[in-house]
């Protein structure tokens, strides 16, 4: 359906349905729009599809009803009416930024990073047992309240791959470290942390509960030890192509008007800097780096990286 050239898919900040669209149905999208990334190719400082519909079409959205439970049915007219209104539009939003990419001579950037978002394969779920304790805030609690959020980062992992969703879509990570550091007994101390809405308490309140209470439970022996794995050293001159990449990145985005991690991101400097390209040739087999990349910006790229 959606695999022949011919079938354009128009989506806003698509990566998540179409990861879950390819992972739970098998389908594939040979042709894909995203309005999301043609803004910011843009320099569009707001994102939101609200901000762009109101901006370029003079169009407003319904009122939001992303808190709502959209697994039960019927669904109401007022969440009919935004899931409609969600997707009418965008057709001709894309029709005013492809305008407006064109003239800026940005629009082969936005088709061939929309082209590797159609392509990009899904890809599995890896566990680390050590990932917990980089929350942001996780240092900050004791052994016992970190054992707690193990356990509940645990529990939203197995919440996640039953429901084939995103982890932010069933807790975010700042409410995971509040629930540690509150570490709730009973639903009465779940409905006080921010983020534990009705509908969090009513689909997994007394999960969380019994997650909270099975690390309450623990021995001494069984907390959490967390060690700070050393930085592994990186080589002078990887450091100081790094360096003078980032100091072109600077100063170009600004002249280009675009953000600086759309117009290379951390981790093309990374593997630029590793690779040490000499010609475009090479900087083009420089894995993500992409053609508009090295055609618009190869000899600049080049010359900010220090002679071997």
């Amino acid at each position: 359906m959606f695999g022949g050239a011919a079938r354009l898919v128009v989506l806003h900040a698509g990566d998540n349905d179409l990861a879950h669209l390819k992972r739970r149905h098998g389908l594939a999208f040979a042709s894909v729009f995203d309005t999301s990334i043609a803004a910011r190719f843009l320099g569009a400082r707001a994102l939101g599809l609200d901000a762009l519909l109101a901006e370029r079409l003079g169009v407003t959205l319904p009122p939001s009803r992303q808190k709502d439970d959209w697994s039960a049915r019927p669904l109401s007219p007022a969440q009919e009416a935004y899931a409609v209104a969600d997707v009418r539009h965008l057709p001709a939003l894309r029709a005013s930024l492809t305008e407006d990419l064109r003239r800026a001579g940005r629009l082969a950037w936005v088709e061939e990073e929309c082209a590797a978002l159609a392509a990009l394969p899904v890809a599995e779920r890896v566990v680390d047992p050590e990932a917990y304790a980089r929350l942001k805030g996780a240092r900050d609690l004791s052994l016992r309240d970190l054992a707690v959020l193990r356990e509940l980062y645990e529990l939203r992992e197995r919440l996640a791959r039953a429901a084939d969703r995103p982890l932010f879509k069933i807790l975010a990570d700042e409410i995971l470290v509040r629930l540690a550091a509150a570490s709730p007994a009973d639903a009465a101390g779940l409905a006080g942390i921010p983020g534990c809405t009705l509908r969090v308490i009513g689909r997994w309140g007394q999960a969380i509960l019994e997650s909270v209470a099975r690390a309450r439970a623990l021995g001494d022996a069984e907390l959490p030890r967390l060690t700070r794995a050393p930085r592994p050293g990186v080589p002078g001159p990887v450091r100081q192509r790094s360096e003078g990449l980032r100091r072109w990145r600077a100063d170009a985005a600004v002249r280009v008007g675009l953000p600086p991690g759309l117009l290379l991101p951390n981790r093309l400097i990374g593997a630029i800097a590793h690779a040490g390209p000499r010609d475009r040739d090479e900087l083009a087999r420089v894995e993500g780096v992409r053609r508009w990349r090295v055609e618009s910006f190869g000899p600049e790229i080049l010359a900010a990286l220090p002679p071997a």
